[in-house]
């Protein structure tokens, strides 16, 4: 008999089973892969909670108010008092993560929020990250750590405010500086994990040295009830009994018929961890749970290689590029947050570019200047002229719209779709390409055109949940025993999306909230 079981081993369920074990309940954590980390051990592992302590120590300035005034903006169509339990837990939140695992967190500089010129929103960002991970702290559970979505080589330490600089390493000067920052960190003592690997395994870690018990290739079938209240779970043929169940096991990004049911879409294209079938949702429906949310994810335009898809971030904000749709006609500011870019496409999407941007920026993982793999042929047109490539991918509007896109580049002022206009674009543009970061004219072949996909790191709709992180049904009352967080749960973003790490921020938040609850303990 435990007093709380927690499904699923991603950021939203381990911080709620080391909130409850750290008041010591007995805390069993159950996980259907055979590894533990779920989507988070395969993310950038960035943190987006307001007004917290590692901002404060960096020196940006944050307030309730302003993180408030933010959030009504962007996403005032969740319940307010959703948005503002979220406020007020977060930086508690974090402060409890730091005082109770080997992690440590910093700023990533100037990381805009997505909306940065909304009322309330930070130019200069709000996100954090774990700082490098040694392993040591771990021990033989580094073997059950999920694997990242795209890994690196032996002995490579990138950060997410590494990752910025490297894309840039043969344009700025930062961009070397930081290849040999990463270089050299192969010569530290140890094995250092960053970004979401670190911060899955800085949380298992803390789970460890509390004695929470952790067990994999354990899949919830059911929830158990007795008495009208959830009293344990299903586990293939076994039940096991709690007082408290937290369903905290991802969204259903790669169950194909609830995909097709809410979505209209496939599983081929998101890179959420392969486990996450909806298990958690759908047993909370089961049990009366009312859903929220559930057409949407948190998308993000995909190239679809035959590894599997690769989400794109710097390369469509970088100069010499842009996407166009079926026709060859622009659409959207390619720099715009990528669920809006998402939210944009209507139908075949490709993103074109010219051989000058493959010669100065990484495309998909391979450096500049090297070709491109044969095997993405099924993705990647190439063609000496533009007029071929027109021709090839079927694109009768595609020479007048790179014509606009030249001369707008040329000027610097992207009339059509403000293209640079926004701090966010920025971040991921080109600081030596003037007069706008984001535009460069598409003038020297070969010319590129890659197939775009809707991809999404998972999805965003579940069990609807209160500022307790307790599970309700459609009346409004509560299903005793059961809490839900993370991509279970409807998310407190709505259809938005705030910043980096919005993702894991609240799913951290309503995990810590649950455990607070269970627990009786106070922020």
């Amino acid at each position: 008999m435990y007093d709380v079981i927690v499904v699923g081993s991603g950021a939203a369920g381990m911080t709620a089973a080391l909130c409850t074990a750290q008041q010591g309940l007995r805390t069993l954590v159950i996980e259907k892969a055979e590894h533990f980390g779920g989507s988070t051990a395969r993310s950038g592992g960035g943190i987006w909670v307001p007004n917290n302590a590692v901002l404060a120590a960096a020196g940006r300035p944050d307030s309730p108010e302003q993180a408030a005034a933010y959030l009504e903006h962007i996403a005032g169509d969740v319940p307010a008092d959703l948005r503002q339990a979220f406020l007020d837990a977060g930086p508690a939140m974090l402060a409890f993560v730091c005082a109770h695992t080997p992690l440590k967190f910093r700023w990533v500089p100037e990381y805009a929020d997505y909306y940065p010129e909304a009322p309330g929103g930070q130019p200069r960002g709000r996100s954090i990250e774990p700082m490098p991970f040694n392993t040591n702290r771990l021990g033989d559970e580094l073997n059950d750590l999920e694997p990242p979505y795209v890994p690196t080589p032996a002995g490579i330490i990138i950060t997410q405010t590494d990752y910025r600089w490297l894309t840039l390493i043969t344009r700025h000067p930062r961009g070397i500086l930081t290849a040999a920052k990463v270089f050299a960190r192969r010569f530290l003592p140890g094995r250092r994990l960053t970004m979401g690997q670190a911060l899955a395994a800085g949380l298992r870690a803390g789970l460890k040295e509390v004695g929470a018990e952790v067990r994999l290739g354990t899949a919830l079938t059911d929830l158990h009830f007795e008495n009208g209240r959830v009293a344990g779970v299903v586990a293939g043929d076994k039940i096991i009994l709690a007082n408290h169940v937290v369903l905290a096991a991802g969204g259903f990004e790669h169950n194909e018929r609830m995909r097709k049911q809410h979505q209209d879409i496939g599983t081929e294209w998101t890179v959420g961890a392969k486990a996450n079938t909806g298990d958690g949702i759908e047993a909370g429906q089961r049990a009366g749970a009312a859903v929220g949310l559930m057409d949407d994810a948190w998308w993000g335009p995909s190239v679809p290689l035959p590894r599997g898809p690769f989400f794109l971030l710097a390369e469509r904000s970088l100069p010499g590029s842009l996407l166009v749709d079926g026709t060859g006609r622009r659409f959207v500011n390619e720099s715009a947050p990528y669920i809006d870019v998402v939210n944009a496409m209507t139908g075949k999407t490709w993103l074109v570019f010219d051989n000058t941007y493959r010669g100065r920026y990484p495309f998909c993982g391979i450096p500049p200047r090297r070709p491109l793999p044969r095997r993405w042929r099924d993705a990647v047109l190439t063609a000496p002229s533009l007029e071929e490539l027109a021709q090839e991918a079927d694109l009768p509007d595609l020479l007048e719209t790179v014509r606009r896109f030249n001369t707008l580049s040329v000027d610097g002022n992207d009339l059509d779709f403000h293209r640079g206009d926004s701090a966010y674009d920025r971040y991921y543009g080109d600081p030596r390409n003037h007069p706008n970061p984001n535009l460069g004219p598409l003038t020297t072949g070969p010319f590129y055109a890659v197939k775009i996909v809707p991809g999404d790191l998972g999805t965003k709709g579940g069990l609807r949940t209160d500022t307790r992180a307790r599970v309700l049904r459609e009346d409004g009352s509560v299903i005793e025993g059961l809490y839900a967080a993370g991509n279970t749960s409807a998310s407190v973003m709505g259809h938005t999306y705030a910043g980096a790490g919005a993702t894991l921020g609240p799913a951290m938040t309503f995990g810590y909230l649950a455990g607070l609850d269970i627990s009786g303990g106070t922020r």
